[in-house]
């Protein structure tokens, strides 16, 4: 892997994790976050000083192909973060999915191919897969998206794929589960159950409880994307980074619960609740793959992982609205 890295969707929770990481490891980092007139960085200005001091951050737009294609001069390995990853939202806005998630992703290919880059990495979703067909779920499994966030990941993945058939572009696919820990937004179930507890709530507002969820932690998926950028056996493969272990909301409600001290009891809120036919009920990786051509395995187990969240939201009292919903 070359030194020189260009990292769409820095800014945000994975990608702020994975930018640490690559600067730990003496890459060379080029930011890419989405322009604001606030010139804010999202989460890369949570990071110590001396890791911000050696990120070059560029202002864009995935949306803007020769915006990307001007950023990307230069760099030899491009990981592709950005995207609009809310599903509730998905439902409000598709428009703005399949802009920023297909058409964002064709500027970021067509950028790469152009700069003539030497891999790049693309961020799928187990999302795709819709409820589990058969578990564990291998890289076969068929892809059945069932939200248009989903929709616009699975045509992304595809996009990504067929430029490595049609144009011999060096992409592979890293379809992350269910991925927790500090920085992520409250619009995920884990930050909102632990900003609700951490909040004073007795009564926990969530959709449905009954679905199970591989959790993986942050960190761990990072490593996964820097292990994927490395190996020489994954092009144009996908792999999916994932625990192999699952654990239903309603029993995560409950180890949270024990973890910070909460006695609470959980209240349905209609408002979080997908369509029926929209509901994921079950993801449970195969992590078999990625064990064999990246080297990669989880470390963290979901208590290690949920430790850290609960102190990182512990360390930072407000950086979410606990009595807001956020889609």
């Amino acid at each position: 892997m070359n030194k020189n890295t260009f990292l769409t969707g820095a800014g945000g929770f994975i990608g702020s994790h994975l930018t640490e990481l690559l600067v730990e490891r003496g890459y060379n980092v080029k930011a890419f976050v989405h322009y604001n007139s606030l010139n804010r960085w999202g989460w890369l200005e949570c990071l110590e000083k001396n890791i911000q001091s050696r990120i070059e951050v560029v202002t864009g737009d995935i949306c803007d192909p020769h915006g990307v294609k001007s950023a990307m001069k230069g760099c030899d390995t491009v990981f592709h973060l950005a995207a609009l990853i809310g599903i509730p939202y998905s439902y409000r806005s598709p428009q703005s999915y399949v802009d920023t998630n297909v058409l964002g992703t064709l500027n970021v290919l067509q950028a790469a191919k152009e700069n003539d880059v030497k891999k790049i990495i693309h961020t799928s979703t187990s999302e795709i897969y819709g409820t589990a067909q058969f578990v564990p779920i291998t890289e076969s499994h068929p892809v059945n998206p069932q939200s248009p966030y989903a929709a616009t990941k699975a045509s992304a993945d595809f996009l990504a794929l067929s430029f490595y058939r049609s144009f011999g572009l060096p992409v592979a696919v890293v379809r992350p589960f269910n991925t927790f820990g500090p920085r992520q937004s409250a619009r995920a179930v884990i930050p909102s159950i632990i900003v609700q507890m951490l909040g004073g709530k007795k009564e926990i507002k969530l959709g449905s409880v009954a679905p199970t969820r591989d959790f993986t932690f942050v960190k761990d998926t990072a490593n996964g994307f820097l292990l994927s950028a490395l190996s020489k056996k994954n092009l144009g493969e996908i792999t999916n980074l994932g625990t192999g272990c699952d654990i239903s909301i309603s029993e995560l409600v409950w180890l949270i619960a024990r973890l910070t001290g909460s006695k609470v009891k959980i209240i349905t809120d209609k408002t979080r609740i997908r369509p029926e036919k929209s509901e994921v009920e079950r993801l449970l990786a195969d992590n078999s793959k990625a064990k064999e051509l990246l080297g990669w395995t989880p470390k963290y187990t979901i208590e290690e992982g949920l430790r850290e969240t609960i102190r990182f939201f512990k360390d930072n009292p407000g950086i979410c609205k606990s009595e807001i919903y956020n889609v």
